[in-house]
């Protein structure tokens, strides 16, 4: 297997992990299916397994969101390496769904969702880290996170 040195940026940035959540419904958390992984939607789970919450507009600024975006993909990355074992066996990202729970007259919606793309691009690189996207808004999302975000990745 090819090492794209995930591993090795992750500890470099020194960034820590938060635990990987369990389902609180009927899915998992992640799928396989030949040399695809398939990430359900994440929230921004924080180092002591509490959620940041809160909309965007009202409760919290743009530059929280995006924090929480990349936070989201914290817990995405330990998801990855709970159950697939290392960042290291992701050869690249592919599509990024990311979901803003925000006001009416937000409009930032891809801002928010670059917190999660740029920690993917840092972890993988720009040639393999910056997959397709799309940012949405909502008006809501479960329990008042902020963001969630479900995400394809290829493996080697």
């Amino acid at each position: 297997m090819e090492n794209n040195h995930a591993e090795e940026k992750l500890a470099a940035l020194g960034l820590v992990l938060p635990p990987a959540p369990s389902p609180l419904g009927v899915y998992k958390p992640c799928l396989v299916d030949g040399k695809y992984l398939y990430l359900s939607g994440h929230g921004p789970v924080q180092n002591d397994k509490s959620l940041i919450i809160g909309r965007i507009g009202a409760a919290l600024d743009m530059e929280q969101g995006k924090l929480a975006a990349r936070q989201v993909g914290l817990t995405m990355l330990s998801t990855i390496k709970t159950h697939i074992g290392s960042l290291d066996k992701v050869k690249r990202v592919i599509k990024v769904l990311g979901m803003v729970n925000c006001t009416p007259d937000f409009e930032r919606h891809p801002y928010i969702i670059n917190g999660c793309s740029e920690l993917f691009a840092a972890i993988w690189g720009e040639e393999n880290g910056v997959g397709v996207r799309s940012a949405v808004g909502f008006g809501s999302l479960p329990d008042n996170i902020p963001v969630e975000i479900e995400a394809l990745f290829e493996l080697y």
